[in-house]
């Protein structure tokens, strides 16, 4: 009777301590890859953003014959900022600008260095220029 009662199941500390070391080798291995896929998907929503809201400033410019300038900004696209002559809009279909991924505004240019606009996201660190995540996001490339 005394053999049964020393034969409990159970986990040795050794044997947590190999389940640990296993878990922390592939949290290193596949971490900084679903970090990769987070960036990527951040970059990917803000130019699919940016094309929505160019075929908005596209959709602005057939009925009012310009685009918005730089000071009516985006938000020509959803408010008839300054009574302009025939505005039928909103041109967003959610009636709101929204944000970058990063939650900063989409930059806006009119006239545009690189087109007739210039429509941007600055990224991450909210700055021009930038590598990886923090690159900007432009509507002419």
């Amino acid at each position: 009777m005394r053999h049964r009662l020393r034969t409990r199941a159970g986990f040795t500390l050794i044997e947590l301590l190999v389940v640990l070391a296993i878990l922390t080798l592939l949290a290193g291995l596949v971490g900084p890859r679903v970090m990769d896929a987070l960036s990527d998907s951040k970059t990917k929503t803000a130019k699919l953003q940016i094309e929505d809201l160019g075929a908005g400033l596209d959709l602005f410019s057939l009925d009012v014959g310009r685009y918005p300038s730089t000071n009516e900004g985006l938000q020509a696209l959803v408010n008839d900022v300054d009574g302009i002559k025939k505005w039928s809009g909103p041109y967003l279909k959610k009636k709101v600008v929204p944000q970058d991924p990063w939650g900063n505004d989409y930059q806006y240019r009119f006239p545009g260095e690189n087109g007739p606009y210039d429509l941007f996201s600055l990224g991450a660190d909210n700055r021009e220029g930038g590598e990886g995540e923090a690159s900007d996001v432009v509507s002419w490339e």
